[in-house]
């Protein structure tokens, strides 16, 4: 017997090292599936865009007329911006404030502020009313508006107005250019993750009034020609309850800030000019320092998102580019078409869209809601990007499982892109910002409205 326990031991020995491998493995996995289980998912309930009234729509040759009876413009000037309204890609109802129905337009605090409550009560009012949500059920509110903050601050117009709960987190950003509205995501995110089973509202705009310029410097002049009335609110949860009547998860949200590059840091920038009037700059640079934001977020973004197999040929390729296998001083570009089936790319301009579709080697239809939306809106700011998505639902394309890729710049020089994933079946309703009449129209030939 004893020499048959010696014979055993060792077997036993490892029988019992299997025993507690098992264990641990078995004890690994059920902590990572109760992770998982328990993970705090991030939830769009909804969004809803504004639509100008009819009546503030302004055709392409009045607006041009407008322009022309300002008498404070130097001709040069006038001349100057005639030349960048025709090349805006802007179609004849983009909508601008009733406050520059005036001539000459006046810069009011007062027109601001009517101008900002007419946009954010109408979006956050249908937002409310179409998800049968009380104001005091919001647990967090975050607004942004670059150029407008005025005192007491956007949020508490909100709070104000809704009589929200006195306890409401609130928060405004400003100043941080088009790309402001991923960033309210990227907040609400993360204190969604904090506050458990909490509600946020994110408000996305921008006021014109304030901003209307009248000197000579071209850059500055710039501004006059391609912003447009609109906004957008945002309701996000992580409340479980809410994921199934939910219509995206936030996947992934990547901020690329180069503000610490000169070039990049003036290359929107709010200044005086030689006359002392104040105006925000565009540099010419402009292109160049968005390509290389996005490089850099891409660079990031992309290990999250793409497929191995294109990851291996990007490797492969830089691979070669650098031990000079390759004499070419190109390299293989990722196809994100493989990692979404839509884009929102900030509609920020004609030539950003078109850079951008060319360097991703996107196809027409996957710029088409940003370039409809530009034709449509114009620029809007940090709000185009949901005019955006609305686009895409009130074709019908967006399906269960899809992945859209919403990308925005800003100032400071900032890109930012934000990942989510279809989680409900398209739903038959009208968009906010299209209406079923309305969409039926587009895609509209941009080659014969814009040059």
């Amino acid at each position: 017997m004893g020499s048959y326990l010696t014979m055993i031991q060792p077997q036993m020995h490892l029988l019992f090292d299997s025993y507690h491998f098992t264990v641990l493995c078995c004890a690994v996995l059920l902590v990572l599936y109760r992770a998982y289980r328990n993970r705090v998912a991030i939830c769009l309930l909804d969004f809803t865009c504004y639509h100008p009234p009819y009546s503030s729509r302004v055709p392409m040759s009045l607006f041009q007329e407008h322009i022309h009876l300002d008498t404070r413009f130097h001709p040069s000037s006038v001349d100057f911006q005639m030349k960048i309204l025709e090349k805006s890609g802007f179609g004849d109802e983009t909508c601008i404030p009733y406050a520059f129905a005036e001539t000459p337009i006046q810069n009011k605090l007062s027109s601001a502020i009517d101008e900002a409550e007419s946009t954010i009560f109408s979006v956050v009012a249908d937002l409310l009313r179409k998800n049968n949500i009380n104001p005091k059920a919001i647990d967090i509110l975050i607004s942004n508006s670059s150029m407008f903050a005025p005192t007491p601050s956007i949020t508490a117009m909100v709070v104000n107005k809704f009589n929200m709960r006195s306890n409401i987190m609130c928060f405004n950003l400003s100043g941080m250019g088009c790309s402001a509205g991923i960033v309210s995501v990227g907040l609400a995110r993360d204190l969604l993750r904090v506050h458990h089973n909490s509600l946020a509202l994110i408000v996305s705009t921008e006021t014109l009034n304030r901003n209307w310029y009248t000197g000579k410097d071209t850059s500055m002049l710039l501004t006059n020609c391609l912003f447009r009335t609109g906004g957008a609110a945002v309701l996000m949860s992580s409340r479980s309850q809410d994921k199934k009547r939910a219509k995206y998860e936030l996947q992934h949200l990547v901020r690329t800030n180069k503000a610490q590059d000169d070039c990049s840091y003036n290359c929107v920038f709010q200044d005086l000019d030689s006359e002392n009037k104040v105006g925000v700059s565009i540099s010419k640079d402009i292109l160049h320092v968005a390509a290389a934001a996005l490089k850099v977020n891409i660079s990031t973004l992309g290990p999250l998102v793409l497929p191995f197999s294109e990851l291996l040929r990007y490797v492969i390729s830089v691979t070669r580019r650098k031990i000079r296998i390759l004499k070419t001083k190109s390299f293989y570009i990722p196809k994100f078409k493989r990692a979404f089936e839509h884009f929102c790319i900030h509609a920020g301009g004609k030539s950003v869209i078109q850079a951008i579709e060319r360097n991703l080697v996107l196809e027409k239809e996957d710029v088409e809601p940003s370039k409809m939306t530009l034709y449509r809106y114009g620029n809007t700011s940090s709000s185009s990007i949901w005019y955006e998505l609305s686009y895409i639902e009130a074709k019908g394309r967006m399906k269960k499982g899809d992945r859209v890729w919403q990308i925005a710049f800003g100032s400071g020089f900032k890109c930012n892109s934000a990942v989510w994933k279809c989680i409900y079946d398209n739903r038959d309703e009208a968009a906010s910002a299209w209406t079923a009449d309305e969409i039926i129209k587009y895609p509209v030939e941009l080659s014969h409205t814009a040059k």
